[in-house]
């Protein structure tokens, strides 16, 4: 805990579960934090409102025990993520704390941890020489962070040019050591150590204001990057009923996307949940650098069971670190499970304030609570001319699977990406379980983004990818038919549409994330298929009757599915290739 003698004190004077108004002595800023002293140890606070004399602040911990009267100080700073060299690879809580050094089994209420150890010694590279000139976010130099360049910037609360009057030879320095020295235009010098402070809150503001290029992210997971793919830097979210899979979808993306840091922010999962983050991510490989995924991934944990206050910090925790990453020149993947119960949290705080409600008793605000939110994500240009981002994709748990409820309804108004997991195709065991007619992508409706496409996959992509979504489409008008009328009432054709659209279900939606070869499919692999599949149901094929299409497409879609699960036009590969022309070769018509 800081000195706080010289900021405003108050007192205790009423509380509401984890909110608390204080009778303050003198001014208080919105979001600065206070520490409330009990039975000698200091409970964390935010506040969140100030009326008059009162502020009401919201507790990261557990406010038993708690009387009017106790003292309180205010720090005279905004909640704050401490970031530099040993983040990576840690556990944290909402609050930054690093959870793998806090004593016992139980967290205990008001232990506070370093984030990352100050005396470590990090082998330091300087990137500038003294008497150049720098800005906030400028690189000044590099240690490397699990094989991660970890650049050492300017404190990115500096306004205006500053002069590099030194800087730190290469060598072992630790986090604390000062390894620059900065001048500014009053001639006071500024040390700078591989630490900083910034308020999670804020945003960073150290970027070039230049139009932002699109360039598609590749996810590995064909439902996404081939029908509604997600753009460097871009937004998405996955919304979905309990038990569809949402969870294992971000793990998947965690661990395949193309991305150089991984950012997980459990806010508000069960503890089952997280635990299970905790096991498995650290035995994942990464298939990018044939190490572990855990060395380029940081994970910020808050269960349903924490207190409210400290669940809606996480996902600031996680942003603020995001874009300190990015200022890197990094790509960086954040991930957030689920919104939902930061939505939730918000919910409870502002039942407690006894504001007026919006629908379902969320906040008013809550749209514009989220778009703020959303908006720090992005691809940016930085002051030396590198490009770094930060693509969010963030899961949303509606409560019985219902997507006209506010919190999805206020993250489709500004996520780019939707990710509709349908309870339908869960149960039936058509995973990644999320449907093709109701999730959509409005990047492709970008023409930058088209044109990137097109060149970089194939000349007429935005056609093959309209032509696969037309033929789910009338597949499914074909079924709802077929389950209507019966088999022996609808046409031949009826049945043919609705096969065709089983081939693309089948080969280009489900794919097999424990088998080592589908799990991941790259972009050309994916174009590959996507073409052999539109082949398929090109080919003019003859029946006598409907009881003949059924058994001839499962022959099709088993051998398509040799393909999926062999490598890429290995010798077997082309074996089920050749398999396959053979089948088709049986019903084809001129």
């Amino acid at each position: 805990m800081k000195d706080t003698a010289q900021y405003t004190k108050g007192k205790v004077n009423g509380i509401i579960a984890n909110l608390v108004i204080v009778k303050v002595d003198g001014p208080v800023a919105q979001n600065e934090i206070c520490f409330i002293r009990h039975a000698g140890t200091p409970l964390m606070a935010e506040v969140i409102k100030v009326i008059g004399d009162k502020a009401y602040v919201q507790v990261f911990e557990s406010t038993r025990g708690l009387q009017p009267g106790m003292e309180v100080a205010f720090a005279g700073h905004m909640l704050e993520a401490t970031l530099g060299p040993g983040i990576l690879s840690k556990n944290y809580d909402g609050l930054m704390h690093d959870l793998d050094t806090m004593s016992g089994t139980f967290l205990q209420r008001g232990e506070y941890t370093p984030s990352f150890d100050m005396d470590k010694k990090w082998s330091f590279t300087p990137l500038a020489k003294a008497g150049d000139k720098v800005m906030a976010g400028s690189w000044l130099g590099e240690v490397k962070e699990n094989n991660i360049p970890h650049k050492i910037m300017a404190p990115f609360k500096l306004e205006g040019q500053h002069t590099l009057k030194s800087v730190a030879e290469a060598g072992e320095y630790a986090v604390k050591d000062t390894i620059a020295v900065l001048t500014d235009s009053r001639g006071e010098d500024i040390p700078v150590t591989m630490a900083q402070k910034w308020p999670v809150k804020k945003a960073v503001k150290a970027y070039q204001n230049k139009p932002r290029p699109f360039k598609l992210l590749e996810t590995g997971v064909r439902t996404i990057d081939t029908l509604n793919p997600i753009v460097e830097g871009g937004t998405g979210f996955i919304p979905g009923p309990f038990g569809s899979g949402k969870t294992v979808m971000q793990q998947a993306i965690s661990k395949q996307a193309e991305a150089d840091i991984v950012i997980v922010a459990a806010c508000g999962e069960r503890a089952n949940e997280v635990v299970d983050l905790f096991t498995e991510f650290p035995e994942l490989d990464d298939p990018w650098t044939g190490r572990k995924l855990m060395e380029r991934t940081t994970i910020i944990a808050n269960t349903s069971n924490m207190p409210v206050a400290a669940r809606e910090a996480s996902v600031y925790t996680a942003m603020a670190i995001a874009e300190y990453y990015r200022s890197m020149g990094l790509k960086v993947l954040l991930l957030a499970d689920s919104t939902s119960r930061w939505a939730q949290a918000l919910r409870e705080m502002s039942n407690r304030m006894e504001e007026l409600p919006g629908p379902d008793a969320f906040p008013m605000d809550l749209p514009a609570i989220i778009s703020n939110f959303y908006s720090r994500a992005g691809i940016v240009y930085l002051n030396n001319g590198q490009t770094g981002s930060i693509t969010f994709i963030g899961t949303v748990s509606p409560a019985g699977g219902n997507l006209k409820e506010p919190v999805t309804e206020s993250t489709k108004k500004v996520a780019r990406c939707f990710y509709a997991l349908s309870q339908q195709r869960a149960d039936s065991k058509r995973y990644p379980a999320i449907d093709p007619i109701e999730s959509y992508s409005k990047y492709l409706e970008y023409p930058e983004l088209q044109k990137a496409l097109n060149e970089q996959i194939a000349s007429d992509w935005i056609g093959q990818v309209e032509r696969l979504k037309n033929i789910l489409l009338r597949g499914k008008e074909a079924a709802e038919q077929i389950n209507i009328l019966g088999d022996d009432g609808v046409s031949i054709d009826t049945h043919l549409t609705f096969w065709r659209s089983e081939v693309v279900d089948e080969i280009i939606l489900q794919q097999d994330a424990f088998d080592p070869v589908d799990a991941r499919t790259p972009m050309q692999r994916q174009k590959y298929m996507a073409e052999k599949v539109l082949s398929v149901t090109d080919t003019n094929l003859s029946f006598s009757s409907y009881e003949e299409v059924n058994p001839y497409f499962k022959r099709v879609i088993s051998t398509l599915k040799q393909m999926n699960y062999s490598e890429f036009e290995s010798g077997q590969f082309k074996q089920y290739e050749e398999e396959l022309a053979q089948i088709l070769e049986e019903r084809k018509t001129a």
